[in-house]
């Protein structure tokens, strides 16, 4: 038996789906990445076969670097790092913008290269990013069966009357005027039908008889798997999900060097993990706050720096690099201090630690809201919070009942791993 995963080439979408193909490599089956080259060292790292393929214009294989994308995705990117210092609606505006280009790119063209890949490789199953939007074209226009997995807070796929890119809850730090909100709304419905009409315009050169669809964002893969806590999600919104699985979280197991090791040996207070993930570690402005607001507690802080710049000279005994193995910190971790991407937040949540979160975009609102509603954490906004704001709420999360209920979801989710449960759920 054999799988083809396919993921766009950024080392957040790949390293939880490579993760669950590891129930297949374990079951001594055939696995193959379909990705770009940037994140061709995972890939390897995994064992797994590799076929190239690309499926936009960025790439990211583990911190992002805007002057190492091609031109064009540097200003976008630029311009996003930008609409962040300006607030969750000036971020959420400039991403429903950009997904008028950047969600379906050269979609024709690509759709054939993943049709390719599949006629070649003739995989038992098929396993795709949700946000890889050409590749699931292919796979509709073509009557491919394949597992659609949404990586990211489960909004990713709007259901009911949800639009998407328009947060259906977001958390209470975070109070933005009607009038505001209205606005944002019927810029992503424009956003919507545009980027529908495109997906049908593409639909139709590939399968003239297929039927279009109505709502491009709302397509999905005969199976769903949703890569988050089924406890954490809205019962009334699991009601109007189609055919699904939880997987509750599909953490990797990660290697640690000697240094990492001997820090965390030595460590004789709580540990607190500070990431802002791959991309929003640019941010330094905000990694700084929290830096400086961890810094009178007297705890052990080991902060992954990434790509920003500015930071203040840190304590001797805190650990600081460019990239550190997270998974490995949050085994150890009392508290995290995240921007709230779905990978931290369902490793942190594996694990059992509580969070203090900081959305900047997306669906990490929404996923705040859900941690800020199940207790789990506390939410602040990253454009106005103080370092004394930020040390209180860590103070909180440790001593207070978020610790418990952190420990005690993470017991659950230790119980199945997500990667066994979207074998189980893909073989039926």
């Amino acid at each position: 038996m054999s799988v083809l995963v396919i993921s766009p080439d950024y080392a957040s979408h790949l390293l939880p789906l490579a993760t669950i193909a590891t129930a297949w490599a374990d079951a001594g089956e055939s696995v193959t990445v379909a990705t770009g080259p940037a994140t061709a060292g995972i890939v390897a790292e995994f064992g797994f076969e590799r076929a190239d393929l690309v499926l936009g214009r960025g790439s990211n294989p583990g911190v992002i670097q805007v002057d190492e994308q091609p031109p064009g995705e540097d200003t976008a990117l630029r311009g996003f790092f930008d609409a962040t210092r300006h607030g969750m609606l000036a971020t959420l505006r400039y991403q429903a913008e950009a997904r008028r280009t950047d969600l379906l790119w050269e979609p024709v063209d690509r759709a054939r290269a993943v049709l390719d890949v599949v006629e070649r490789l003739q995989p038992d199953h098929v396993i795709v990013d949700h946000l890889a939007f050409s590749a699931r074209l292919a796979l509709d226009a073509a009557g491919i069966p394949y597992a659609d997995v949404v990586l990211g807070h489960p909004s990713a796929l709007p259901v009911g009357d949800e639009v998407y890119g328009y947060p259906p809850v977001w958390p209470t730090a975070f109070t933005p005027p009607e009038s505001e909100l209205a606005t944002l709304h019927r810029l992503c419905r424009d956003v919507r039908d545009a980027f529908t009409a495109e997906w049908n315009a593409a639909l139709h050169v590939l399968a003239p008889a297929a039927t279009p669809s109505v709502d491009a964002f709302a397509e999905h893969g005969d199976l769903l798997m949703l890569n988050y806590p089924s406890a954490l999600h809205d019962p009334a919104r699991t009601a109007l999900l189609p055919p699904h699985a939880f997987l509750g979280s599909a953490v990797r197991a990660e290697p640690v060097d000697d240094e990492v090791r001997d820090w965390l040996e030595a460590a004789d207070r709580p540990v607190v993990y500070v990431s802002f993930g791959s991309f929003l570690s640019a941010r330094g402005d905000v990694l700084a706050t929290a830096l400086d607001g961890l810094r009178p507690l007297g705890l052990r802080v080991a902060v992954a720096t990434g790509s920003a710049i500015g930071l203040p000279d840190l304590p001797p005994e805190w650990l600081a690099r460019r990239y550190l193995p997270q998974v490995a910190l949050l085994d150890r971790a009392a508290a995290l201090v995240t921007h709230g991407g779905n990978n931290s937040v369902t490793e942190a949540l594996t694990a059992g630690v509580p969070m203090v979160v900081l959305p900047f975009s997306t669906d990490q609102f929404a996923g705040a809201a859900a941690i800020e509603a199940a207790g789990l954490g506390s939410v602040l906004d990253p454009n106005t919070v103080t370092p004394a704001e930020l040390g209180t709420a860590v103070r909180a999360v440790l001593d207070g009942p978020p610790a418990h209920l952190a420990r005690t979801i993470g017991a659950e989710l230790r119980q199945t791993p997500g990667r066994d449960i979207a074998r189980a759920a893909l073989l039926g």
